[in-house]
Order: C-alpha cells, then structure tokens, then sequence
C-alpha cells in the first residue's frame, strides 16, 4: 500500500474527519501519522491517485474539514509516500520550517483574484460617425501599442490597493484574457473587509471589467 498525504497539521489539531472518506477506490479510512508536534492526515491506497472528479473532491473536502477547526498545511492533489516511516522521516527532517509555516498560516485563508478588460469592438469608438478621438488611449484595446504596460500598472494599482488587508500576496502569470491573476493570503480578522473591499472595487472599475474572486481556499499558494 502507498501512502496518500492530504495535509499537515499540528499534533493537538481535534481531526474532525467522521463521516469523510479519502481518495482511491475503495477508499480507505483516514488516519494520522504523529512526528514531534506535527501530525499528517493520510490514508492508504493500492495504486497512484488519478485526478477525477471524486477523488479531487475527496481531497478537497478533507482539507477544509481540518481548516475548520485548526490550521492546515494543505498538500496538492497527488502527494504520495512509500510507507509510514517515510512520511514520518519527512516530518522529522523538516519539522522547523513545517512548524514555521503553520504558525505563518494561522487563522488564515487563500483567495484568489483573477481579472480581464473586455476588448472594444471597432463600432465602439464611433459615435454619429466621428472617431473617438480617447479610443487610441484605452487600456486593453485590440491593436493600442501600449495596452499591455498600462494593464501591468493597473494590475499592481489593484493589487496594492488590496495589501491592507492581507497577510501575504503572491502574484501569478495572467492567462488568456486575463490582466490580473493574484493570490492573497488573509486572516480572519480581515476576511470581510477584503471581501467587501473587492466588491467596491469591481463596481468602482464599471462593467468594463470582469473580477472573479474565488475563495475562502486552502492556502496552496502559500505552501
């Protein structure tokens, strides 16, 4: 048997796991491998995980049960170890800095915040057929040379305008359409004021743009 890893956590966490099951088919029941002051919510499977639906769900729903109740160190889908022994060696090796990140990642959760500038059509910048004399300035326009610095200046602007409010931030490379893709790390104390803070921002920035803000997370980005 292979040994799946969900999460880190600390020795005194209360684990309130009833009624979840793990990954794998069958699964098998979830259980904890002690180290020190550390403790690894795991359980056996006969072969290497493969990414479906339900065991995605599985994992996923492993990790925020634990976060409900103490803070997690959330492992991605598909950490494996030979046996007990080997997560134990792990846990015994790198116990100061497992230690520092979950004092780190107390009481805090990941949101994270993704955001695209719908491209002008070209019947947008003529109106009683004049030319919009602006059209060759605006941020995100299809064929404007300096589109994609002012994107990066207004990405920066909005995540600084965000950093009262969190722990950690860490930037990620946009994809697609996208100008902004950004995680930040937030305690509870300023859960709502971020959240309503994105809020004001998105209705401040007009229809024009489109925030997708998703969380609370487990803090992978920040593992």
């Amino acid at each position: 048997m292979t040994v799946y890893t969900y999460a880190l956590t600390l020795r005194d966490h209360p684990l309130r796991l009833d009624g979840l099951s793990g990954v794998g088919a069958p699964p098998t029941p979830l259980r904890t491998v002690l180290a020190g002051p550390l403790c690894a919510v795991v359980s056996d499977v006969s072969e290497e995980p493969h990414p479906t639906e339900r065991d995605i769900g599985a994992h996923h729903d492993v990790q925020q049960r634990l976060m409900e109740s103490g803070v997690v160190l959330p492992l991605r889908f598909g950490a494996t170890a030979l046996d007990d022994d080997a997560v134990r060696s792990a846990l015994e090796e790198h116990a100061d800095d497992y230690a520092e990140r979950l004092r780190r990642l107390d009481g805090c959760v990941e949101y994270s915040l993704k955001a695209a500038q719908e491209a002008r059509q070209p019947h947008d910048h003529v109106r009683d057929g004049e030319a919009d004399s602006e059209a060759g300035s605006r941020p995100g326009e299809l064929g404007v040379p300096d589109a994609r610095p002012r994107l990066q200046a207004l990405a920066s602007g909005v995540t600084e305008a965000f950093r009262p409010f969190t722990r950690e931030v860490k930037p990620g490379a946009p994809s697609g359409e996208d100008f902004l893709n950004v995680s930040f790390l937030v305690s509870s104390d300023h859960d709502e004021l971020f959240i309503a803070s994105e809020m004001s921002l998105a209705h401040q920035m007009g229809e024009d743009f489109d925030f997708r803000l998703h969380g609370p997370l487990p803090p992978y980005s920040f593992t």
